[in-house]
């Protein structure tokens, strides 16, 4: 087992390297951008992995929290200098922002039953959907607005660097959370609430847990979002928003961490890919209804995701190597 892990860590190293090195070796533009983006969304699906594959929490609202972010830095930097030392209160102001709805809408709602808190999620993210349709004097409805980043970002290979560190750490931190005593706790959250309760823990206060940090992380990924496009609009709350975050996650391998990030890349590859082949043939305009198409053939053939799918083939091939050690010892 130590050896596995071993190798795929060296794995990993490699691939984080060789991410690092790309923008020097690669001057095409297109491509730093793609990647930069695939490491955003990468940060955003890793917190929706939090509530779903740790904590069995399913959201429709997530996206409320990506747009507070979002939000936020385009304001301050449009309404003050775009400064890093604005960009990073601009940012910690987000955080704070979604700390606060996350912990309140968690509160209000976690004690529900799933579904219930599922639709009520949605119904938040579609009143902050309308709030920021209806305030246009502060966020300029679904016209949106641009702003100017300060000027170290708008290099993009600083900005692109900037994006895969933060993806690193995030990924890194969360990875420490759901190994924690407490992350254990989400886990048998998920598995089974009430012998969780039975045991003397509150599960509602650690769904609350896993919420804050899930709805912050969010907070972050918008605010990278928005600097990466210079221009906000509603678009960032939208359920789409979400759903691209359940696609990843689920594509990708829910309960990984990593298996998001694989999923990130995966659904930005393909949005760039049919992006370009609806230029030549209109039919890929509709690009939406082969992402439902693959959103299908995933749950039917591959309920567990690309990496959940991989670690179930690993723990049947060595249970197979076990029962086989077994009935040599046997026959001899």
């Amino acid at each position: 087992m130590k050896n596995r892990v071993s190798i795929s860590s060296f794995a990993m190293i490699i691939i984080a390297v060789g991410l690092i090195i790309f923008p020097f070796l690669n001057d095409s533009r297109s491509m730093l951008i793609l990647l930069t983006q695939i490491f955003i969304f990468a940060i955003f699906a890793m917190s929706y992995d939090l509530l779903l594959g740790y904590t069995g929490i399913v959201s429709f609202g997530h996206a409320m929290f990506f747009g507070i972010g979002a939000y936020t830095t385009g304001i301050f930097l449009q309404r003050l200098e775009p400064t890093l030392g604005w960009l990073l209160v601009s940012i910690i102001v987000g955080l704070i922002i979604s700390f606060i709805i996350s912990f309140i809408v968690g509160l209000l709602t976690l004690r529900l039953r799933s579904h219930f808190y599922a639709m009520l999620t949605l119904a938040f993210a579609s009143l902050f959907l309308v709030g920021a349709e209806k305030w246009r004097t502060l966020t300029f409805g679904n016209d949106g607005f641009t702003f100017r980043v300060p000027d170290p970002f708008k290099d993009r290979t600083i900005f692109y660097l900037t994006c895969l560190f933060l993806m690193i750490i995030i990924f890194l931190a969360l990875k420490r959370f759901t190994s924690s005593p407490l992350g254990r706790v989400l886990l048998a959250v998920r598995e089974n609430e009430q012998r969780v309760e039975s045991l003397g823990y509150i599960p509602l206060y650690y769904k609350i847990i896993a919420s804050v940090v899930a709805g912050v992380t969010a907070s972050l990924a918008g605010s990278l979002y928005v600097m990466s496009l210079r221009f906000v609009n509603t678009s960032v709350f939208a359920m789409d928003t979400t759903l691209d975050a359940l696609l990843m996650t689920i594509i990708g391998g829910v309960g990984t961490l990593i298996g998001p990030i694989i999923g990130a890349g995966l659904i930005e590859i393909a949005h760039h890919w049919l992006s370009v082949l609806a230029t030549n043939f209109p039919i890929f305009e509709r690009w939406i209804i082969f992402f439902g198409i693959l959103y299908i053939v995933v749950v039917m053939f591959f309920p567990a995701g690309i990496v959940g799918t991989i670690l179930g083939w690993k723990g049947k091939k060595k249970l197979g190597k076990t029962q086989a050690k077994k009935d040599r010892k046997l026959a001899s």
